[in-house]
């Protein structure tokens, strides 16, 4: 993923700054314990499209 990119994406729920987990191919929203899916190197924006973090998962 681009890191310009990476820098101007927020979290669409509490506008948070998002971390990339390059295994999972997700970014991360430490605030909600979101993980948001990146798909085909597109990032997938949408709150129902991400899945709860479990509590052991948080960075």
């Amino acid at each position: 993923m681009d890191k310009r990119l990476l820098e101007i994406l927020v979290c669409p729920l509490c506008k948070s700054a998002l971390t990339l987990n390059t295994q999972k191919h997700e970014l991360i929203c430490k605030a909600d314990r979101l993980a948001y899916p990146i798909r085909e190197d597109i990032p997938v924006m949408i709150i129902d499209e991400a899945r709860a973090l479990a509590p052991d998962e948080v960075i």
